[in-house]
């Protein structure tokens, strides 16, 4: 029988992940909540970009979508600039018994030692009563760096260090709200955005510091923020709009988990909006993107993945991938024990079934 779920929020992650909820038959929609008032009544297959009608209208509230009673929600509302509404969201339907997967919050992906004890025990109180489970991921902070870092060091006799990489021309990423406002791209080099502002980037990956070093069983004993910024050589066009000269228009930064004094789980990020901007910077083996596994240890790996698609480039494959990791994980979260679940704890995810 077919899983019956709601979905949350029609962005450019909520988007693909609809698509895949109408298509895969292992689930049945049964409402679409959206948060513009102009996409309120549209039918979640026009939503989603498809050329079918489902007879499933959006609703603009969680009180009815909730009154659906799915089996399971997938939240993919932003997160970013709003992580309080999404948490309370997210308890809303724990509390309701409904199983969530999502794209956020993203303290929800591994809390321990990232968000408040009291917000921790606020979800854990809701899934004890009512026997729900949550399992929030991403692809950075997601799978990319921690899914993939286990599944190599399984097969290592000893870790030293992990790092994971995310090299990327993100021209083509259309999230004006993400380039704009949270990473500050096509702001004065002067102006720091708040991805930037102390502690965010250790805040913002804390999930993924923590889970690795829960899963490598060590203690990070300080985080490191580090970050640089490459202005415009001349203004040029992006898809979320215009990069004035001098203005921030590639980054560099790291968050590095300290383990007995030593650099023991680094992530790193080289964002550009230019392939020849900084080019002693590190990119990609192949053009566009990818995310990359640096193990130091016995054996040593360097492990790239270089997403792509039928339907549009690596930053649109990337975000297909982000939707597909919480989409698949819906019938072991609807099956599982209640609580928060994680990488650490999910049984292994196959995806859909192979259609040649």
């Amino acid at each position: 029988m077919a899983i019956r779920v709601a979905h949350i929020g029609t962005g450019n992650v909520g988007r693909l992940a609809l698509t895949q909820l109408i298509e895969d038959p292992r689930f049945e929609l049964v409402a679409v909540c959206v948060s513009t008032p102009s996409k309120i009544g549209k039918d979640a297959g026009e939503l989603a970009g498809l050329d079918t009608t489902t007879g499933i209208t959006a609703v603009g509230s969680l009180d009815e979508l909730i009154a659906t009673h799915p089996d399971c929600a997938v939240y993919c509302a932003m997160g970013d600039t709003r992580p309080i509404q999404a948490f309370d969201d997210c308890l809303a339907l724990l509390a309701a018994g409904i199983n969530v997967v999502g794209s956020a919050p993203g303290g929800l992906q591994y809390p321990w030692n990232v968000m408040p004890p009291k917000a921790i025990a606020k979800i854990e109180a809701a899934t004890e009563e009512t026997g729900a489970s949550i399992f929030i991921s991403g692809v950075d902070p997601g799978f990319a760096n921690d899914l993939l870092p286990f599944a190599l060091a399984g097969t290592c006799q000893r870790v030293e260090q992990v790092r994971c990489l995310e090299l990327a021309d993100y021209a083509t990423y259309d999230g004006s709200t993400v380039m704009f406002d949270v990473m500050g791209f096509g702001k004065p080099l002067d102006e720091t955005p708040m991805l930037f502002l102390p502690g965010i980037l250790g805040m913002a990956w804390g999930t993924t510091l923590q889970i690795l070093s829960e899963g490598f069983g060590v203690t990070i004993d300080e985080v490191v923020e580090h970050h640089e910024s490459e202005p415009a050589p001349e203004t040029f066009e992006i898809s979320a709009g215009t990069i004035e000269k001098g203005t921030r228009a590639a980054v560099r930064f790291e968050i590095i988990g300290m383990v007995d004094g030593k650099p023991g789980i680094v992530i790193e990020h080289v964002t550009r909006l230019r392939d020849d901007l900084r080019p002693d910077w590190k990119r990609p083996s192949k053009g566009g993107g990818c995310y990359r596994v640096e193990i130091t240890g016995e054996p040593s790996y360097e492990v790239e993945i270089i997403p792509s698609s039928t339907k549009g480039d690596h930053n649109h494959a990337a975000i297909v991938a982000g939707a597909g990791r919480i989409v698949n994980a819906i019938p072991a979260v609807v099956d599982g024990r209640p609580g928060i679940r994680t990488t650490l704890d999910l049984p292994l995810i196959k995806g859909p079934g192979l259609t040649p």
